[in-house]
């Protein structure tokens, strides 16, 4: 199953990359790099998903991009969370 979450990303002082996911508390990743810190967000909203559906929750409603407002510097992109689910997992 696929899930597209928006992301904030900012750059900080030092040149790296932060991510955070206004819908998906405490998930965050970073990277030295752009490439880098958008590879470990799909990681860390993959694994934030995989633990809520595991724990019985629901999912967030995702957050219209119209609707995030962006501090200075910070760019918003779309992250695919590709969820496999193994056999006899009941959606």
């Amino acid at each position: 199953m696929k899930f597209i979450y928006p992301a904030v990303i900012r750059k900080d002082e030092s040149g790296s990359y932060q991510v955070s996911f206004p819908d998906l508390e405490d998930c965050r990743a970073d990277g030295e790099t752009l490439d880098e810190a958008l590879d470990r967000a799909r990681d860390a909203v993959e694994s934030w998903i995989q633990v809520e559906l595991e724990d019985g929750n629901e999912l967030p409603t995702i957050t219209s991009k119209e609707d995030i407002v962006l501090g200075e510097g910070e760019i918003l992109r779309d992250i695919l969370a590709n969820i496999r689910f193994y056999e006899g997992w009941d959606e």
